[in-house]
């Protein structure tokens, strides 16, 4: 276990925050840093135990299971959101790729790929938060639709900011 404190420039160790990252989240980048390896540890986790309980006949455990994720869904969406989003932050500025995508012979940048996959998660945050009511700040952008524009794809990025930074100033040990 690292004994390093975090801090807005470096949230884990060997990483370190781009200024576009420092200027979005602020202090509570450190936050995100820590979510990093546990968004992605409890995804394994979480598929694992469904998988464990479906090779073992255990219907009941893997209802139990899949009804836990369904309710945690929102919090799972923000987290994962905020994370891309940081992430992209420190890879510059660009474009996305359309929607619908259409598989093209020429990869895709894997700085636009990036940005994409942060802006289609919180583009679910905000269908969530639309359909059952969740948000915390209101204002919620329209979820993401074929044709979306790269506006479109930046508003839900920066509600998902906000819905992340405003649970962290309400609720800063959830």
């Amino acid at each position: 276990m690292s004994t390093q404190q975090p801090s807005p420039d470096e949230p884990r160790p060997g990483w370190m925050a781009s200024e576009a990252a420092q200027a979005a989240y602020g202090k509570h980048l450190a936050r995100i840093g820590h979510l990093i390896p546990v968004v992605l540890y409890l995804y394994v986790m979480d598929r694992q135990g469904i998988a464990a309980a479906h090779k073992a006949g255990r219907q009941d455990v893997v209802d139990a299971q899949v009804a836990s994720i369904a309710m945690e869904r929102r919090h799972d969406l923000l987290e994962a959101a905020v994370v891309l989003d940081a992430l992209a932050l420190g890879h510059g500025h660009g474009g996305y790729l359309p929607r619908p995508y259409q598989e093209t012979s020429i990869p895709a940048p894997r700085d636009v790929e990036l940005r994409t996959d942060a802006s289609d998660v919180a583009g679910e945050l905000a269908r969530h938060d639309q359909q059952y009511g969740t948000s915390v700040t209101g204002a919620i952008p329209d979820p993401l639709e074929d044709g979306c524009t790269d506006s479109d794809r930046e508003a839900v990025r920066a509600y998902a900011r906000r819905e992340w930074i405003t649970r962290q100033e309400r609720w800063p040990y959830i």
